[in-house]
């Protein structure tokens, strides 16, 4: 396993980080399951585990806790607020008010008293940086967090929270949250070169484009993965985009072949290749999906295996830009571009 340094922290994190988003009903893995996935983690040398409040509605965090029982001192937890946990209007957001709860929340769960690194999950608009780097500020200095981040923020926005964080003399986000694999690679034109401007760690999620380069979609298959199931049009080849997708991961399987790489290992040592990336989550269901994937700990793709990824997708392009959760709300709400 690898190592690098989380932004400018000083904090040693591996290059793969479990992402616990399959613990529990969205994965179906049962806390037997969660707790083989988390130890046969920490004995391969991972020692970053992320997961978020409203994976399962909780239910992730309950796992984790208990599957890291006994050892919390040996690893960085990180996990995140902000998505709506049930209707109550303002159970959700990044105010002072359901922050404070929120964490508190989480950290019963989790069964600890602070978490290492707490994340912003979205970029919520209607709050103000001041209020929510205040609120993270004040629950750092009261111990229960150890640093902050954002997740899929639009570029713009995180050089705003930087600012803001100057401004009002508050502390900033350390790290960074975005979706990145060789299919969606729109923020190397501008979260990553923000990102390393400003010092961020950043850990990268979806590194295997939700299982298009997990090496069981291909073409003449039958496409049956997990996440088909429950979102199934981003895998419905009528699409054009998903027919996009199709004919690049059958040109990168042939560049996985010819290097002698599983598909997971060309799409994993893609995403930790880029200098501006620390970790790629990668987010297990079953102990053998964890085995193929620490397949890519030590690996280090050459120049001409990155040209040739280049060739099948062209850097800074995200082929299926629709699936971002980084757009401006102008873009998908009409009534805030119109007069």
């Amino acid at each position: 396993m690898q190592y690098r340094t989380l932004g400018r922290t000083g904090v040693q994190v591996s290059t793969l980080a479990l992402g616990a988003m399959n613990f529990g009903r969205i994965g179906r893995t049962t806390q037997e399951e969660a707790t083989a996935i988390v130890d046969a983690a920490l004995e391969a040398g991972i020692n970053l585990i992320d997961t978020a409040d409203m994976y399962g509605e909780g239910e992730s965090e309950e796992m984790v806790g208990k599957a890291v029982a006994g050892r919390r001192d040996d690893l960085v937890l990180a996990t995140k607020a902000t998505m709506p946990m049930g209707e109550e209007r303002n159970h959700r957001g990044s105010s002072r008010r359901w922050l404070v709860t929120a964490l508190d929340d989480s950290l019963r769960r989790l069964g600890v008293d602070h978490v290492d690194l707490y994340q912003i999950h979205r970029w919520d608009p209607d709050t103000s940086d001041e209020e929510t780097l205040s609120a993270l500020t004040d629950l750092q200095r009261a111990g229960k967090i150890r640093y902050f981040g954002s997740s899929t923020f639009p570029a713009y926005r995180i050089v705003q929270a930087q600012w803001a964080a100057r401004e009002h003399h508050l502390s900033r986000y350390v790290t960074e949250q975005p979706s990145y694999s060789i299919l969606q690679r729109g923020i190397e034109a501008h979260v990553l070169p923000v990102a390393e401007e400003y010092g961020l760690g950043v850990l990268a999620w979806s590194p295997l484009a939700s299982g298009w380069l997990s090496g069981a979609v291909r073409k003449g298959r039958e496409i049956s993965t997990n996440r088909s199931t429950f979102m199934p049009e981003r895998f419905d080849t009528t699409i054009p985009a998903n027919r996009a997708r199709l004919e690049a991961v059958e040109q990168l399987a042939t560049v996985a072949d010819e290097s002698g790489l599983t598909m997971v290992q060309l799409a994993l040592g893609f995403v930790t290749a880029h200098p501006g990336v620390t970790s790629a989550l990668i987010g297990p269901r079953t102990l053998d999906h964890l085995h193929a994937q620490l397949a890519a700990a030590d690996l280090t793709l050459s120049a001409d295996v990155l040209d040739a990824i280049d060739a099948v997708v062209t850097p800074g392009t995200d082929l299926a830009a629709h699936e971002k959760y980084d757009t401006p709300p102008a873009l998908l709400d009409p009534s805030l571009r119109r007069r």
